[in-house]
This record gives C-alpha cells, structure tokens and sequence, in this order.
C-alpha cells in the first residue's frame, strides 16, 4: 500500500490485497474437524511407519490449558476434540515525541492461567474468553504484555515477550495440533529499535513451523497506526468502533466470533486496507462527532451490504508515533472480491477526505475560559488539557492548570497531578500538616516548570480503587481495578490537588471518590484528557472547555519534528484533491 504524488499533486492511495497469501502457496482451508482429520490421518500413517518404541513417544497429549467445564482432548486424535486456539498479547499505545522509555517495569505481565483468570475483568482477552467458552474452545494461553501509553518501548522488552510466545507457540504445536491463534493488541506500538511491533510479531509468527496457515485473528485500538505488514500476515484484524473506547471488549467478541466463523465454516478470509495521507490529533477523533461519526456510520453500511464482507475497521491512527503509516486508515475482512473492496475502501476514504478540516479541532485560551468559569455559580465545569493527555502518552505532571487555578484565584478547583516525588516528600506529615512542595513539572519539557506551593495535607492511600464502570476506556487493557501507587491528596487556599505515584487516565470518576473527592462539589475540575474522559465527566458536568497549553501532546501537530511520517501528509503539508482510487494498483500487480 502506497500513497503516490504526482505530477500535479495529486495523491493516489492504494488498496492493499493480502499478498503474503498471493505469493505464498496458498493454504487449503478446511474446517476444524476436516483440519483435525487430516492430522489423525497422518499421526496412524506416522504410527505405521515407526517403530512400536517410537510409537510409545508420538501420540499427542491433551492441551496444557483449557476453559473451565470443558473437556480435555484425548490422546490418539479424537475426532470430537476441542479446536486449540492459542491466546497472547501485547498493548502499547507508542507516543514517540516522549524521552522517557518505556521499560519492563512498566508492563503488567500475565501468564497462563493469570491470563485465564482474566475473565470477567471487562478487557478485550475477557471478550475472547467468553466466545471461547460459548465455542468450546481448548485455550492455550501464552502471555499478555500491557502497559499505559508512554513513550517508546525499550526493544529488550519486545524480544522478552517476543521469546516468551515463540517458546510458548512451538510447545504448543508440539504438543497437538493447533487450530488457531487470536492476539489482544493495540496497533501502535513503537519500539527503540522498531516502528510496528505488531506487523513484526505477526510476520515472526508465520516463521514457525506449523504456524505459517494458521488462521490468526486479533482486536486492535482505533487509534492504531494500521500497516502493511498487519494486514498481510494476520487474517482478521478488528478494531474498536467507539471513542471513548466502550466498545473494546464487545470488538474482541466479534473478533474471536469471526475465528468461530472462519473454522465452522471452512473459509479464510483477506484482509483490504486503504490509507489515506490525512493525520488527526486525539482531540479530533471523537465518535460522537465529524468526521468519525460520519466514517463509522459508513462502514457500518458497508458491513450490511454483503454477507461476504465480515467487518471493517475506521482507524484514526495515532498523531503522536513519528512512523511512515500513522494517520487515518481502513480495513476490511472480507471473502468477497477485490473490486467489491476497492469500491468500499474509496467511499471511505472519499469521506474522510471530504471531511479532513472537522479533525482538526479548535480549543480556548486557558485564562479566557477560567474568566468564564469563575464567573460562574454552577459546576463542575471540566477544563480538558489535550497536551497532556495521559491516555495519549503524556507525562500528567504538567502544570499550567494548577497555574491557572492559582493565578486567577479559583475556589473549589481540583487538579490531578502524577508526581510521586511530591507524594514521597509528604511522608510523615499528619493530615492537617502543612509542607512545602515542588509539584509537577518534571516530565516534560513544554512544561514551564514546577510549583512551588505550601500545601495542606487532607489525606493519604494506597491509590487502588474498582471503576465504577465496566465500560471505561480504560478498561481494554487494564481491567476493572487500578492502582495509582502511593496517593495524596492536598490543599492550597480554594485548589484541591490529588498527587499520584502512577499517571492515571482519568476516564472513571472512581478515581476521585475513592479518595473522597466527590466531582460534583467542585466548580472546576482540570482534566488530562483528549476525548477518553467524555463517557465518565460528561454525566456531571455543567460545561467543559478545551483549553491549548503546552505539552508532548498538543494538538498543533504541525508544531511537532516528525521525521519518519510518510509526506505528503494532511494537514502538515498542501495537498489537492485525491486522485480516484479506481487508478490505484493493488500492491504486488504490475
């Protein structure tokens, strides 16, 4: 898939056909049960042909894991046996323009059955889990690499998780028969040494012997970075169509539905994706609004059109990884023909195109809107700061809100601010204690700086709280519980400051109360966010305003050094009308 400019300015974007497929000898597909006689066929041809002492060694036992209430595979090829699907993942949402690596210290790390115990926890693997259980399934779990976004992974750890699943999947074939594998991804994972771990890891997965035609689904992020290398070696990738993200765990559903799909039935399915030379910020992604309501309204169209069309993703990308395939993207699962994709794919992109500028969000002057605010006898009003949007990968220590708050003498003003220093510095004060603290300000360097600011001390935690909702957009990866660390909350005249150990998105207004901060009672509360918090403060609030300040995830993406981007790209450069993509070639023709 390529983006061509030509001499006019022109951009043609491609269509992108699963080649790996094409130039492969393409794989008979069969459904389970055929799959697994073919398998029992060639285990007694095997059993002829040795030894009786070798045949003591050969029969397959059961799979090492399975859901519970099922029955184990039994040995000697069963016709009756479970599909053995094996269950991995990595999530990583990559901010690149961030210094701060992002090391194994920072990955929850869950294996075997701590990965089973996963249901009922409302993330994507507890949504596979449920269809595996509906299906039967004998899951083979692996390994689950998750952590907040930040900056780039230290490559170490993507060999770390890359050697626990390689060793992990050819134990499992040596074991039995593999019928399949389904993956909890994000899409946008960058390390120090690689821009798209999820296409390396899917292009490693097809080296191993036995795993080169397995069929491999997966659950990806909307604000995935979608690439070639995803879409030719994965056979069905599906993507959260909500923003807030409410919708992850029913996406992993339909994606682990799709794999029931593809061995009930028989048929694999390609993977089409198109990508169009348009970049949104965070802040202009939202489902509920143009240009996403208008794409998802689309290509939930396309869905009903045809039941050979099984899904297709809108993909915002995400602004903040500096990589050639960041930006908007689509993609379809498909058994249909190519045309029918190519066909599909434009009317999106022509969508997208149509409504490129509605992406590119305005936002307020901070001290404008807390004139307003101050003014105001009702609350809470929500001051929303993009830049530092800790669900986007900023460092949730910037201050120019606690600035703000302060400079213009708010009362009954709360901010959240990840500083585990200033939360260590209080050890020892009694509640009631007063100290002098150097607050935020060091993990940016947009930010002018810490606070320092005599503070009185109202209480101390553990940080741990339950969301109230199992439908935050927290919950993907992270679950229904959560731990701030070591937590303080803190005052200084009308300012109400919560100090946090662990940068927390705030998409759940458990994260207040359960520190004893009840949102309704402020009249300003300043929020790290870009649209994730919507679904949890939009329910209290009397008004929000968006406010621009300074931070790694500033909305002016023109201000930011990309130096890998894919050019020309929308809105950094000028770009004239797109080509039709009718005059586009699918890669791998001549």
């Amino acid at each position: 898939m390529n983006t061509h400019t030509s001499s006019n300015n022109s951009v043609v974007v491609d269509v992108f056909s699963d080649c790996l497929l094409a130039q492969r000898p393409k794989p008979v597909v069969r459904s389970a049960n055929a799959f697994r006689r073919s398998i029992h066929n060639m285990e007694q041809r095997d059993r002829h042909e040795t030894s009786p002492a070798d045949n003591q060694t050969q029969a397959h036992p059961g799979p090492r894991h399975g859901l519970p209430g099922t029955a184990p595979r039994s040995e000697g090829g069963d016709m009756s046996a479970q599909p053995r699907i094996l269950l991995a993942g990595i999530y990583h949402e990559t901010h690149t323009f961030v210094r701060r690596t992002t090391a194994l210290d920072d990955f929850r790390i869950r294996r075997g059955e701590e990965l089973l115990a996963r249901a009922g926890d409302g993330s994507t693997v507890d949504g596979f889990l449920e269809v595996a259980g509906e299906q039967g399934w004998a899951v083979v779990p692996v390994c689950e690499y998750s952590a907040l976004p930040a900056g780039p992974i230290e490559h170490s750890v993507f060999e770390a998780f890359w050697q626990e699943l390689e060793s992990g999947l050819k134990a499992a074939l040596a074991e039995a028969p593999l019928d399949a594998i389904w993956l909890a991804l994000h899409g946008a994972g960058v390390t120090t040494d690689c821009d798209d771990i999820e296409g390396k890891l899917l292009k490693r997965i097809r080296t191993i012997a036995g795993a080169e035609a397995l069929p491999i689904f997966a659950v990806f992020d909307l604000h995935a970075n979608f690439t070639d290398a995803m879409a030719r070696h994965a056979t069905g990738l599906v993507g959260y169509r909500e923003n807030p993200h409410t919708d992850a765990r029913a996406a992993a559903v339909e994606s682990a539905r799709l794999l029931a799909r593809t061995l009930r039935e028989g048929v694999l399915p390609r993977i089409y994706c198109a990508r169009v030379p348009l970049i949104w910020p965070p802040t202009g992604t939202a489902t509920a609004a143009s240009p996403m309501k208008d794409l998802e309204a689309r290509a939930r169209q396309i869905e009903a059109e045809s039941p050979e069309i099984w899904s297709v993703s809108v993909t915002a990308g995400f602004a903040f990884s500096d990589v050639d395939s960041a930006g908007v993207a689509f993609n379809m699962v498909t058994t249909g023909s190519e045309a029918q994709a190519r066909e599909a794919l434009e009317s999106l992109c022509d969508i997208a195109w149509r409504l490129r500028d509605e992406g590119q969000p305005d936002e307020d002057d901070l001290d404008t809107a807390l004139e307003k605010v101050k003014a105001r006898p009702d609350g809470p009003w929500i001051i929303v700061e993009p830049a530092d949007n800790i669900g986007g990968g900023g460092p949730g220590d910037c201050t120019s809100i606690l600035r703000g708050f302060l400079r213009h003498g708010i009362e009954k003003a709360l901010v959240v601010i990840s500083d585990p220093a200033a939360v260590a510095a209080l050890d020892g004060t009694p509640p009631g204690g007063r100290r002098t603290l150097s607050i935020g300000g060091k993990g940016s360097p947009f930010d002018p700086g810490p606070v320092e600011l005599e503070v009185t001390l109202v209480s101390t935690s553990d940080g741990e709280f339950d969301l109230e909702d199992r439908q935050s957009h927290m919950v993907a990866s992270q679950g229904t519980h959560f731990s701030m660390g070591p937590t303080a909350v803190v005052r200084s005249g009308g300012v109400t400051i919560m100090l946090t150990s662990h940068k927390t998105p705030p998409n759940d207004l458990a994260q207040l109360r359960s520190q004893g901060l009840e949102p309704t009672e402020f009249l300003a509360i300043g929020v790290k966010a870009a649209v994730a918090h919507r679904r949890a403060y939009d329910k209290i609030a009397a008004g929000s305003y968006t406010v621009a300040t300074p931070g790694p995830c500033t909305s002016d993406l023109k201000s930011l050094p990309y130096r890998k981007l894919r050019r020309p790209i929308y809105p950094l450069d000028p770009i004239g009308d797109l080509a039709p993509m009718t005059s586009a070639k699918t890669q791998g023709e001549g």
